[in-house]
């Protein structure tokens, strides 16, 4: 079903990490409460199981899995220098990108590593604001070329070594991604006249792998991912200065919100075969901790919430079988969640029950229990130096909110389900000195909230009652506007002799 979103409207947006996935694994796991077409800005680096809808547990991606845990760079073969071009677009003009990824493997008998360094121009999508003369009042117009259009640069390295004959191994690596936009932030300011966005991506992560008799695996992964990103807002309001002849005034007002969020985590997986046949199976376990020290007050709420504490978790089996030039994957992994983020008073404030409520203390308290699932499914297929991919994808969202406003006293809940679809399909053709993947994927099941302008004057009031701001939805009631997310991914690797 599709959320009320005049009910999501009063309630937090996780987007800082929720559009951050480095790759299908499991080990940074995305919260979100609305259901944003973000696209794949994110997906930089390469994968063979991504046509397989990113099938990952019990089925090895031997392009990927370096990027997911530095240690599975000892799996690999040879050293090759590689490039993935990336682009997707989302439908109704909604935005798309162009990436550009250059990196390679590298590898002797006991040191291994790989570096990747990737260019981005991301076209944001078209606000849906009713256009000011904007002009007139020395405002850059939202078509402008800075602020549609943004430049994003990647850079990534990791360092490993091999012990005891190549059955353990361990890695580092590092990510840094300089951003000047995130993709879908601009609807979440569906009244402004102008975003400017800017800041950074920083991921770092200690791998273990470790092989015993049997072809059994275990691997162990810790990661520290920081995001910091700040959105300076411009607004543009109608005051009435004269009520007798109604005087209209237009004034600017620049909001600065902040983005933050830490994230520690830890992730187990392990990997065997079934006996003597062809399959083998796998399980997962990963743990999120996340702090958020600033939430943006983004236009789709009317509370303000700063600080909030998330814990995230991950239980996942799978199971593949590859028998002649047929393999098959499948991976079930559920994903409960909590998170509790409130606002503080910044002076004292009297309840409705009479109680002050100090300097510091809680004015509004959220408290999140999230029940999430996810299924992959995927078959390939060789032919000659050809492998044909289909895959799909299915996720589940499930959330609770309870709310309670410690100033009006007053308790609320509220429950929102969707699913998002991800059907996708690859071929590759693996010659003798060069190989070539091609892989096409689309998200449907998503969309971007905006704000219907009615023709209306968008009033902005302050509340006493709060910490900051407490912006009431204006000129219009909120809206999802259906989006797919079209992805296409070119590979080609060259090894290195």
């Amino acid at each position: 079903m599709r959320p009320h979103l005049s009910a999501v409207g009063r309630s937090i947006l996780l987007l800082g990490s929720a559009l951050l996935p480095l790759s299908g694994e499991a080990q940074l796991i995305s919260l979100k409460t609305v259901p944003v077409a973000a696209g794949d800005q994110f997906l930089i680096f390469p994968s063979e199981n991504l046509g397989m809808g990113g099938v990952t547990i019990a089925l090895d991606d031997r392009s990927l899995d370096p990027f997911v845990n530095p240690a599975r760079g000892a799996r690999r073969g040879e050293s090759r220098f590689f490039a993935t071009p990336t682009f997707y677009g989302i439908s109704e003009n909604n935005g798309n990108a162009r990436t550009l990824p250059v990196g390679a493997f590298m590898g002797s008998d006991k040191w291994f590593g790989a570096a990747v360094f990737a260019v981005q121009q991301l076209q944001t999508g078209d606000n849906q604001v009713f256009p000011l003369p904007l002009a007139d009042l020395g405002i850059v117009p939202s078509n402008a070329l800075s602020e549609r259009s943004a430049t994003n640069q990647y850079a990534f390295a990791s360092l490993g070594r091999r012990f005891g004959g190549g059955r353990v191994a361990v890695g580092a690596s590092a990510m840094l991604a300089d951003l000047n936009a995130v993709d879908g932030v601009e609807h979440m300011y569906a009244l402004s006249s102008a975003i400017d966005q800017f800041g950074h991506v920083e991921d770092y992560r200690l791998g273990l792998t470790t092989q015993w008799a049997g072809d059994r695996s275990l691997e162990v992964v810790v990661l520290h991912n920081r995001f910091d990103m700040t959105h300076d807002v411009t607004y543009v309001d109608w005051v009435l200065t004269d009520s007798t002849v109604w005087i209209w005034e237009q004034r600017v007002r620049v909001e600065t919100n902040l983005d933050k969020t830490r994230t520690w985590g830890m992730h187990l997986g392990y990997v065997q075969p079934i006996g003597s046949s062809a399959w083998r199976i796998g399980g997962i376990l990963t743990v999120n901790r996340k702090s958020h020290p600033k939430i943006p007050n983004y236009e789709l709420m009317n509370i303000p919430r700063d600080p909030g504490t998330s814990w995230a978790y991950n239980l996942g089996v799978g199971a593949s079988k590859t028998e002649g030039p047929t393999t098959f994957a499948v991976d079930f992994i559920y994903e409960p969640a909590v998170s509790h983020t409130w606002a503080e008073a910044l002076e004292d404030v009297p309840s409705a029950s009479g109680r002050v409520i100090g300097v510091g203390d809680k004015t509004i308290e959220n408290r999140f229990n999230f029940s999430n699932t996810t299924i992959r499914l995927g078959v390939a297929r060789t032919i000659d130096i050809a492998t044909l991919q289909l895959g799909l994808q299915v996720r589940s969202f499930d959330y609770t909110l309870r709310q309670q406003d410690h100033v009006a006293v007053t308790n609320r809940r509220q429950d929102e389900q969707w699913m998002e679809w991800t059907p996708s399909w690859g071929a590759s053709f693996a010659f003798a000195d060069l190989e070539v993947r091609y892989v096409g994927r689309v998200l449907t099941g998503t969309g971007r909230p905006g704000v219907a302008w009615n023709g209306g004057v968008a009033d902005r009031f302050e509340s006493a009652g709060a910490a900051n701001d407490i912006v009431i939805a204006p000129g219009g009631p909120l809206t999802l506007q259906n989006a797919r997310v079209l992805t296409h991914q070119v590979g080609i690797a060259i090894p290195i002799r």
